[in-house]
C-alpha cells in the first residue's frame, strides 16, 4: 500500500518532469538542498508547507495540483492498455472509425 508520503513524492516528481525541469534545477530554483528534495521524490520525507509552496511556485502551478493524486501511468502501462482494447475497437466498426479519425488529427 502506498502511503501518503509515496504519493505526495511521486505526484511532485511527476510534476517536475512533465515541466521538464530536473531535480537539481528545482533544487535550486527552491533553494534547497537535492538530497532533501530526492527524499521528498522517493517519498522518505515529507516536506515542510513552505516548501511545498515554493515547489508549486517554481513549477508554475496552484498548490492543490500537488495534491491531485491520480494515477499516473507510465508508457508502457498506456501501450498495455491499447493492446488490451485494440481487439474490441477493430471488431467494432463504429469505434474503429472513431479511432481512425482520432489519429488522423495527430498526423
Amino acid at each position: 500500500m502506498e502511503t501518503l508520503k509515496t504519493k505526495l513524492g511521486q505526484r511532485i516528481k511527476y510534476l517536475r518532469k512533465s515541466k521538464n525541469i530536473t531535480q537539481e534545477k528545482l533544487a535550486e530554483i527552491t533553494n534547497m538542498d537535492i538530497t532533501s528534495l530526492s527524499k521528498i521524490e522517493t517519498g522518505k520525507n515529507y516536506p515542510q508547507p513552505e516548501t511545498i509552496e515554493k515547489i508549486a511556485k517554481a513549477l508554475d502551478i496552484e498548490i492543490s495540483q500537488i495534491f491531485s493524486f491520480k494515477k499516473i501511468l507510465s508508457k508502457d502501462d498506456y501501450i498495455n492498455a491499447i493492446k488490451k482494447n485494440i481487439g474490441f475497437i477493430a471488431e467494432n466498426e463504429e469505434k474503429l472509425q472513431i479511432l481512425y479519425k482520432f489519429s488522423e488529427l495527430l498526423i
